[in-house]
């Protein structure tokens, strides 16, 4: 189910929600003494996020995976891990997640992965608190050696396949750099591993998308005729963001225990195997300092 499937729900959902549904009644966001009690940490992770959180022969694997149960872990209890389809926005993602629960039945987690970990986002939703920060985002540009000179300016690009995600950040720019001259030369798909996956079986020449999703596929494709380019796209405006977790502002205590877990897993080295056997790169959040 992506977000436009999501929306065609919210009136069937929003009768539900009126006719008195228990929306998050069952699995309250609880606090640390409460997860202990219960022996378990219940977290919310997004669907089909590769290679944060994804369905690979039915199983749910991915970084935020095996981050969720390293920290359910740390804490001594079992970890319950619930897929969240994202809404409109990050902020929606946070109420459905965490402080309320979502109108088609989720129950709102203790803990919340892949959240942005930015002061102003942090400060518009005061019903969770964002804690740990523990990774560095950014996009990249790669493609094709024998088809693309990845580190040519943009405009050199035209008569390409371009592959990015639909309304994306790199779908906005691609279209719009260059005078639009790109815009006919892109084309979408639903998320940036699928983008990524197109360049490597021959559908697109070149992809723009975030590292963790170029490195991770094609570190599971095996493919090496793919190169990234090493210097940044003209006029591009994002620079990269740091990713958290989210816990429910009445359970900072349990936000509290999950940074202390960050710290040491971060410091003996677990934190970093966990994205390497994922294939990719771990690069700290300027945030953890």
């Amino acid at each position: 189910m992506d977000r436009r499937v999501f929306l065609h729900h919210a009136a069937m959902a929003a009768m539900l929600a009126m006719s008195g549904f228990p929306l998050g009644e069952a699995a309250k966001a609880a606090p640390l003494g409460r997860v202990k009690e219960l022996g378990v940490l219940r977290v919310a992770v997004y669907r089909d996020n590769r290679p944060w959180s994804w369905r690979k022969d039915g199983r749910l694997v991915g970084i935020d995976v095996d981050l969720a149960q390293a920290l359910a872990q740390g804490l001594g209890v079992r970890a319950d891990i619930a897929e969240l389809v994202a809404d409109e926005s990050a902020d929606d993602d946070l109420r459905n997640g965490v402080w309320r629960g979502g109108l088609l039945g989720f129950q709102p987690a203790d803990i919340m992965l892949h959240v942005p970990f930015d002061r102003a986002f942090a400060a518009r939703n005061d019903q969770v608190a964002i804690v740990a920060p523990y990774f560095r985002e950014s996009f990249q540009f790669a493609g094709v050696k024998s088809e693309i000179d990845v580190n040519a300016p943009p405009a050199d690009y035209r008569g390409k396949r371009l592959a990015v995600e639909l309304d994306s950040i790199p779908d906005f720019y691609l279209i719009g750099t260059a005078g639009g001259i790109l815009a006919r030369d892109v084309i979408h798909f639903p998320n940036g591993a699928d983008a990524v996956l197109a360049v490597t079986d021959g559908r697109a020449d070149a992809v723009l998308a975030s590292r963790a999703q170029i490195e991770a596929v094609l570190h599971d494709s095996g493919v090496t005729s793919i190169a990234t380019r090493t210097m940044p796209l003209p006029a591009f405006t994002s620079a990269g963001w740091d990713i958290g977790m989210a816990v429910k502002e009445n359970s900072r205590n349990l936000g509290d225990a999950v940074e202390a877990i960050l710290v040491a897993i971060r410091a003996s080295g677990e934190l970093e195997t966990i994205f390497t056997a994922h294939g990719v790169r771990y690069r700290p959040a300027l945030a953890a300092g």
